[in-house]
């Protein structure tokens, strides 16, 4: 008798040993599953880069297959290649790029984006890769009225919210109607409903003038000049896999090549 009750306090603390064991395997497992992955392995294990952008010609525009061209694009998708990932784009506010990449609603913004105080602040931003300026958008006929800066006090401007060209219009004091996106702004001066916008030069080369579907309107005076990066996270490691691959380009040849494609080949920052 007492050995079978010997034996019984055997087996159940035995059983408590092992449930023990398990309990803490438990909870080592949940820490481990609690570790944060960087941005890359996220990217990675999902399979798809998600690229925030708006309609920017010569960046990033659509075909008339509605499939997401442009120099930004191209670009895009040859990082996803070498990540082995598919990249995916999302049209987004350009006011809230901030939050859609805090949120995760997209992975980077790639979108011809002025590395501003505001933006290498908030993201983990590349080397700049292109040159830039905020340009004044005019109607061809009264272009020679508004050569210079002191021209421009009494004309009333639209420019994309959360843009370099709303920033340098506030600087200055000057009447700005913020609009979704920079190809509003030149719907609003086409349309004449706003005297002037302000928009980045590489896309007023693209959009305006001769051969364009603005054929009436110009630009005159350069309000600044900048620099275009890439913005991810917050302390993201796929921001330095992304300068890597930009120095690959250029050491091949292969950017220059995709710049003269889109027209944008004078604004190449070397790297």
């Amino acid at each position: 008798m007492k050995k079978r009750v010997l034996s019984l306090l055997l087996c159940a603390g035995l059983a408590v040993s092992m449930l023990a064991g398990c309990g803490s395997k438990s909870g080592s497992d949940s820490a481990d599953s609690g570790e944060e992955t960087s941005d890359m392995d996220y990217v990675k294990e999902k399979g798809t880069l998600v690229v925030g952008i708006t309609n920017f010609e010569p960046m990033d525009y659509q075909d008339e297959n509605g499939e997401w061209i442009g120099f930004d694009a191209d670009l895009a998708r040859q990082f996803g290649e070498s990540l082995g990932v598919d990249v995916e784009f999302v049209e987004i506010d350009w006011d809230n790029k901030i939050l859609e990449l805090e949120g995760k609603t997209i992975d980077c913004v790639w979108n011809g984006m002025t590395l501003t105080e505001d933006v290498t602040s908030a993201m983990n931003c590349t080397d700049p890769y292109l040159e830039n300026a905020q340009v004044v958008v005019v109607p061809s006929d009264v272009a020679d009225q508004y050569q210079d800066e002191d021209s421009l006090s009494d004309l009333n401007f639209a420019a994309e919210a959360g843009s370099a060209g709303e920033d340098e219009l506030e600087v200055r004091g000057l009447n700005c109607t913020p609009v979704t996106a920079q190809a509003d702004a030149l719907m609003e001066v086409a349309a004449g409903t706003s005297d002037a916008a302000v928009i980045d030069l590489l896309m007023a080369a693209a959009m305006i003038g001769e051969g364009t579907s603005y054929s009436d309107l110009t630009y005159t005076v350069h309000l600044n000049s900048e620099e275009y990066g890439v913005g991810f996270r917050k302390d993201s490691d796929l921001t330095a896999e992304l300068n890597d691959f930009f120095a690959k380009a250029y050491e091949d040849g292969s950017i220059q090549k995709l710049a003269e494609d889109y027209g944008v080949q004078a604004a190449l920052i070397e790297q």
